[in-house]
Formats: structure tokens, sequence, C-alpha cells
């Protein structure tokens, strides 16, 4: 009877953390793989005197192509062509199971004296969860 009591209270206890770590680490590998991205994007938009209209196609001008099967991290990824932002869905999930999604915008910085510094930023985004995604001040959140 004890050995079963400890089995259920460490079924209780740890596998809720761990499905907490798992998402939690598919939320840090989203970060991570969008790095790629907005590098890419960041010279695009240099090299083309600030404009981010060139610089929002995946496989042109320096930016990569995205296929969603290679990935576990990030399933859905787009480009918003009027702003240049990421838009997309993450391995990460919530306790439900629902994906976490993710918008990272860029914005010029205006301490830049070429104004081409671009500033990323997630906002409001689902991924930007504490405890099955991203924590204040990591990957833009």
């Amino acid at each position: 009877m004890i050995v079963v009591a400890i089995i259920g209270i460490l079924a209780a206890i740890a596998i809720p953390k761990y499905t907490d770590y798992v998402s939690r680490t598919r939320a840090t590998g989203t970060a991570a793989e969008l790095a790629s991205f907005r590098t890419a994007i960041a010279e695009c938009v240099q090299g083309n005197s600030s404009l981010l209209a060139g610089c929002v196609t995946f496989g042109s001008n320096g930016i990569p192509s995205f296929v969603a099967i290679s990935s576990k991290n990030i399933t859905v990824l787009a480009i918003t062509p009027a702003t240049g932002a990421l838009v997309g869905t993450s391995g990460a999930t919530t306790v439900g199971g629902v994906p976490l999604t993710f918008t990272l915008t860029p914005a010029l910085g205006a301490a830049a004296t070429t104004n081409s510094t671009l500033v990323w930023s997630m906002g409001t985004s689902a991924i930007c969860d504490p405890v099955r995604g991203l924590a204040a001040g990591r990957g833009g959140c």
C-alpha cells in the first residue's frame, strides 16, 4: 500500500512538472530557431536601405527557407508582408495541449544613426508564458 501511495504521489507531481518542462524546452527551441530568421531579416534590411518590403519572402534576399516538418519547435511560420513580423505556432503547448502562438515583430531602432537597427518584440504572444513558454525577458517577451 505504501509503495502504491508513493507512486501515486510521484505521478501526481512529476508528470505535470515534466510536461511543463517539455513545453518550456520547445518554447526555448522556438526562440533559438527564430534567431536565424531574425538575423537574416536584419541583414536584408541593412542591405536594402532600411526597407522591410524586400525582406518578407522565405528563400530570397538571404532569408532562409522554412519547412514545417523539419522542426518540432516551430510547426507553422509566416512573414507578415506589411510589418515583417514572424508569425507562427510553436511546438510548446498549454496544459490542455493547445499550441502556443507567437508574433515576433521588428521595429526600426530610434537610437540608430542610420535607422537600420531592428528591435524585436513578442508583445503579448501566447508563447510568453512563464510556466509553459518563455519567461519575461527571454526570446523577445
